[in-house]
């Protein structure tokens, strides 16, 4: 079985890389990460095809291809250093970026996935990670500050905390909107931010305040 899930998890790799995802590790990533075990036992047959996976609570896990954009787009031209993780959910982002950057924050409003998630984490042997249950809108700020900040849902305009806890020269991923969205890139240059929007996407929405 580990074998077939091995090799599962390569073919899903190569799919993305045909779609357009050009980073070498971040498609080693997602090859030696088991997605099945981040769904439902009867979701797994579909667990290395490329869509979003409904994991209850109302959340999805996100479309491997979706994980390996944000993912590329946070380490462009860049080290990886220190990430806050807005939506925990599955686990499954959170594994793809604690095998690539040094430290992973990660805040998860809803108590049961984070629980999940945890476990899965452990399950793989990854260490790196810090899991915080909160608002996600509020950021970490006693973490702070991140050089890159990555969330996983959609508010309709993009919080202020977060921003406000990038490093000079960080960079935050978020889609923004309600019924239609985009993917976007902000880039902090001492108090000032810049902008880049990246393609539609559909995320859940970020959901402000916590729930057990």
């Amino acid at each position: 079985m580990a074998v077939a899930t091995s090799r599962s998890a390569a073919l899903l790799a190569q799919k993305l890389q045909a779609e357009g995802i050009v980073q070498a590790h971040v498609l080693a990533a997602i090859a030696n990460t088991p997605r099945h075990i981040f769904v439902e036992p009867v979701l797994a047959h579909k667990a290395y095809e490329n869509t979003a996976l409904p994991i209850g609570q109302g959340q999805t896990i996100s479309q491997p291809y979706i994980v390996a954009r944000m993912t590329e787009l946070l380490l462009q031209d860049r080290a990886p250093g220190k990430l806050l993780e807005i939506g925990t959910g599955s686990g499954y982002q959170t594994a793809i970026l604690a095998r690539l950057f040094s430290h992973v924050c990660s805040v998860e409003r809803i108590k049961a996935l984070q629980f999940q998630a945890k476990r899965r984490l452990q399950q793989l042997d990854l260490h790196n990670v810090s899991m915080k249950h909160g608002d996600g809108w509020q950021g970490w700020p006693s973490k702070a500050p991140f050089d890159s900040i990555i969330v996983t849902a959609a508010p309709a305009e993009v919080p202020a905390a977060l921003l406000q806890q990038l490093t000079d020269g960080g960079r935050l991923v978020i889609p923004v909107g309600l019924h239609e969205q985009v993917l976007r890139v902000y880039q902090r240059n001492g108090d000032a931010f810049t902008s880049k929007d990246i393609e539609a996407v559909r995320f859940v929405p970020l959901v402000p305040g916590e729930l057990a």
